[in-house]
């Protein structure tokens, strides 16, 4: 758990609305950028599906950023998975060419 004495204040804004938040000095950034794409997947769903209130779109992103974060948790299992299953054949065919 980050101390407080180690905490920046950050303004930021999410959909029109300002939020004043407290980050840890190195993750600044990466806040500001996850800002950014959240901010750019509203006005992506504003254009997509015009007429809905801001609270539909937040709550879109929220299930985009949600469904994309398994996904790629997902997909990094499957690479693990496969270099695994090569590195066992890549045993096996050792083990053949020293017969």
């Amino acid at each position: 758990m980050p101390q407080q004495d180690n905490l920046i204040p950050a303004n930021i804004m999410i959909a029109d609305r300002h939020f004043r938040i407290k980050v840890e000095p190195a993750d600044e950034e990466t806040v500001r950028h996850s800002i950014r794409i959240i901010n750019d997947k509203v006005m992506e769903f504003k254009k997509t599906f015009p007429g809905k209130d801001m609270q539909d779109y937040v709550s879109m992103v929220l299930i985009w950023f949600a469904t994309e974060f398994k996904a790629e948790a997902a997909s990094s299992i499957d690479s693990d998975s496969i270099i695994e299953k090569l590195s066992q054949l890549e045993a096996i065919i050792d083990s053949e060419l020293e017969h």
